[in-house]
């Protein structure tokens, strides 16, 4: 049996336009509002499975972490407490060393900072028992990425934790576009946001990650400014959405500061859109599935 949970450490902020990408503020501030900095509040989101049958503790993303400093913190507006993956966990009635497995979307700052907190000025492992599932392709890009999107991968900090993996044998690298990573927990790979961004998912879920980053990103053209082959993830964004309506799935949103999830289905237009939006009270911990 499986118990689904979403968590969610922590809150940050950043660019509307960012987010949007090519869409004129007009249209986007109609359905999320910014801040005088033209800034949107954003989740992040993570799922947590209880996966009893095989006992496993399974956990997608770990959010951003708690080290950055004031300026940084101020900068993306980021709203959470000191320790936020730890307190999100104990919620859920688990402590750290509890996770078998930690699932990795990809290597940018706000999804892979929680894997490690500062002790005596250097990273350490947080969830130190978990296997961490990764993209060996994404993973090499990630320690030479581009001009453009340098900025998104804090290598000196998750560099450090990922080995100290690799030196314990706790890294499975995946290789291939699609497959399995656990039994009964599967993956599908996108590539315009970033290459080989990986997209778990099982007979009930699929966590969408930077790809639909939101419910209002359900929309084709709304492609975020931060993704580096824009035009390649209209197209993506079109298989997965197919796919997910195929296997009627729940997409989960890491982003979408008011719902955590959604199905879709086709409009009159035939154009993807939401279908039933799934929202919750803002507290640390939702079970969503059982």
């Amino acid at each position: 049996m499986k118990k689904y949970f979403c968590l969610e450490p922590a809150r940050f902020k950043l660019d509307g336009g960012a987010m949007f990408g090519i869409i004129p503020k007009p249209l986007w501030s109609k359905v999320h509002a910014a801040d005088d900095q033209n800034r949107i509040e954003l989740a992040l989101r993570l799922i947590l499975i209880k996966d009893e049958d095989n006992k496993k503790n399974i956990l997608i993303d770990t959010g951003i972490g708690d080290y950055h400093g004031d300026k940084f913190e101020s900068r993306f507006g980021i709203l959470g407490p000191q320790s936020p993956l730890e307190l999100a966990l104990k919620e859920a009635q688990l402590s750290p060393t509890d996770i078998t497995d930690l699932v990795l979307s990809h290597l940018h700052f706000d999804h892979v900072g929680g894997i490690g907190k500062m002790v005596d000025g250097q990273m350490s492992a947080v969830l130190p028992n978990a296997t961490i599932h990764l993209h060996k392709k994404h993973y090499e890009y990630s320690l030479n990425p581009t001009d453009r999107d340098t900025g998104s991968f804090q290598i000196e900090y998750f560099e450090p934790v990922l080995n100290w993996y690799l030196e314990k044998n706790q890294v499975h690298f995946l290789d291939e576009m699609e497959g399995e990573i656990l039994p009964g927990l599967k993956f599908k790979c996108s590539m315009g946001h970033t290459p080989y961004l990986l997209h778990a998912y099982d007979d009930k879920f699929i966590y969408m990650a930077d790809l639909i980053p939101t419910s209002n990103h359900i929309h084709i053209p709304w492609v975020m400014g931060y993704d580096i082959s824009p035009g390649v993830t209209t197209q993506d964004k079109k298989h997965f959405l197919s796919f997910i309506k195929k296997e009627n799935l729940t997409i989960i949103f890491e982003h979408d500061p008011l719902y955590f999830g959604s199905t879709i289905k086709l409009n009159e237009k035939n154009d993807f859109v939401c279908d039933q939006k799934m929202d919750y009270e803002k507290k640390p911990v939702y079970r969503i599935f059982t």
